[in-house]
């Protein structure tokens, strides 16, 4: 159990790192735009989990709660805006606010890391 709870504080980083992997893979993909300047979002994560500092965690903690909570607001006005929904827009709905609270909770997760003496 101890191997558990030694890992967890990294699910954040991980978390936001396969984020961006995942959104360079997509853009790669679908645009005709070089996508690699995305791959740079990961590196803070990616340096938290080689080598902490508590500084760069609480920036980090912070940056993201506010831009989360700033996706939160437009993904509720985009939801009382719309009348009729097609089960597709419906799932994609779904799909994308639980990536707007699954990142507001990581990003909380992040804070909470900074605020523990044992990062």
């Amino acid at each position: 159990m101890s191997l558990v709870s030694r890992y967890t504080k990294f699910i954040p980083y991980l978390y936001f790192i396969a984020i961006s992997a995942y959104w360079f893979t997509i853009l790669n993909k679908s645009e005709d735009i070089t996508a690699y300047p995305i791959l740079l979002f990961g590196i803070p994560f990616l340096w938290q989990i080689i080598k902490p500092n508590k500084n760069l965690n609480l920036t980090l903690g912070i940056s993201f709660v506010c831009i989360s909570s700033y996706l939160i607001l437009a993904y509720l006005s985009d939801i009382l805006q719309i009348v009729s929904l097609s089960q597709p827009v419906k799932q994609l709905m779904m799909y994308g606010g639980l990536f707007v609270f699954g990142s507001l909770v990581m990003a909380l997760w992040i804070i909470k890391n900074s605020l523990n003496k044992t990062l």
